[in-house]
């Protein structure tokens, strides 16, 4: 089961699970990453955010190895529900909110290091994954706009939070099999961008600047951040696909819907 904050989804079918390694050991360090690796069409997990992620979810993943990923896949998803509520409830009550939502990033992260790392993954949890990452997503755009973000600059931000992996999982289907650049905006981003940005405004909220009240500031310009970013992501593997995908008559592809 694949939740790695990267969450890339394509289309090379990833091993099917085996048994649960003896005593509920868990792969070391290097082994996992090697396995995530695997898992994920090869991706580099040179990069410092990227391995910085992975070992947090590995090391977390050790003295919990016979809890079953299923359960931290459920449970970062009612995390993330769970945020929209102090969201709206505003005031302070949005430090508890961005901390919510870094939480549901660190359950994602550890349901995969639990399925990879002990021998428990499947393709089934590789689906069900993505699509719980695509959910919390949803979630974090939710609790943007209860706390404060315009409603179309948080359907944008939720947007972009999926568009990049969309356009990974079909570049897939149309026989592309690197996972390709990590982006500006890949999960780890988004999380750390939902939570800071709810976080930051409980800090500063009842502050009044410039007749504006500084938590809807703050999330406003962070909702506008995430989108930006999102944007630059989208063009950074548009410009990478292009390069990646044939023209007409040059693959086999499957007909558009």
């Amino acid at each position: 089961m694949s939740t790695h904050l990267l969450s890339l989804v394509h289309a090379p079918a990833p091993p099917h699970g085996g048994r649960m390694r003896k005593g509920g050991a868990v792969l070391s360090r290097e082994e996992y990453l090697a396995a995530w690796s695997r898992w994920h069409g090869g991706t580099d997990t040179s990069a410092p955010m990227v391995r910085g992620w992975l070992t947090l979810a590995h090391t977390l993943a050790r003295p919990l190895a016979v809890l079953p990923p299923w359960v931290a896949t459920a449970a970062g998803a009612l995390v993330a529900a769970a945020a929209v509520l102090p969201a709206a409830a505003g005031g302070v009550w949005l430090v508890v909110a961005g901390f919510l939502v870094g939480l549901s990033g660190l359950l994602d992260s550890l349901d995969g290091a639990l399925a990879i790392g002990t021998g428990r993954a499947s393709q089934r949890g590789y689906v069900l994954d993505s699509v719980v990452d695509r959910l919390t997503e949803a979630a974090y755009a939710a609790a943007l706009w209860a706390a404060g973000a315009p409603g179309w600059l948080a359907v944008a931000f939720g947007a972009l939070c999926w568009l990049p992996d969309y356009l990974r999982a079909r570049a897939g289907q149309a026989g592309v099999h690197r996972t390709g650049p990590i982006s500006l905006w890949e999960r780890p981003t988004r999380v750390v961008m939902a939570g800071f940005t709810l976080g930051g405004a409980g800090v500063v909220s009842g502050l009044v600047v410039a007749g504006l009240d500084a938590d809807r500031a703050v999330v406003t310009a962070g909702a506008a951040v995430g989108a930006l970013l999102g944007a630059g992501g989208v063009v950074q593997l548009g410009v990478w696909l292009r390069g990646e995908l044939g023209g007409p008559g040059e693959a086999d592809v499957p007909p558009p819907d």
